[in-house]
């Protein structure tokens, strides 16, 4: 004869309804059914000692949701399987998280480094940009001083003539 110690473990559904848990009304852990027009209760919302009360007080036409495992028992909030689960994913999600920030972190500091380059004054930083050609320039002649001789020759021609450089006539 088999021995009756866990309500949870003999939970079955003898109809599975078909209404929508999401409109129905009401909280996580009971909702009124507008359809059978019974309270439906969340298994998995209530720890192991209150759903197992819940089940053994129960009279006459209950509704109940629940989520099981494979193997048939029930997953409740406080269910320690479930519980490791979630914090190991959550765990793993905060790890990638602060690796990513902490390479994107390193990269923004990679580029900050090496997109500048130093001046010849210590800790003043110029940015790193392709040099701007500077445009040639020819030596300054020295400035020519002396008194203005008058032009005499009031012709309308154009002057020609020899051109005496120091001293030294050319052809």
């Amino acid at each position: 004869m088999r021995k009756f110690n866990n309500p949870l473990e003999n939970v079955r559904i003898a109809s599975p309804c078909s209404a929508d848990w999401e409109q129905m009304f009401g909280d996580e852990r009971k909702r009124f059914c507008g359809d059978c027009k019974l309270n439906v209760y969340n298994l998995s919302a209530m720890s192991r000692t209150e759903a197992e009360n819940f089940l053994t007080a129960a009279e006459g036409r209950v509704c109940v949701r629940y989520f099981a495992r494979t193997d048939g028992t029930v997953i409740t909030q406080d269910c320690p399987v479930g519980w490791e689960k979630f914090k190991r994913r959550t765990r793993r999600m905060a790890t990638a998280m602060a690796s990513l920030i902490a390479t994107l972190l390193a990269g923004l500091f990679a580029v900050s480094v090496f997109s500048r380059r130093t001046n010849a004054v210590v800790g003043e930083m110029i940015p790193y940009a392709t040099p701007t050609p500077r445009p040639r320039t020819t030596p300054t002649p020295p400035p020519l001083m002396g008194a203005i001789r008058p032009n005499t020759d009031h012709s309308d021609r154009p002057t020609m003539g020899k051109i005496s450089v120091r001293g030294k006539e050319s052809n």
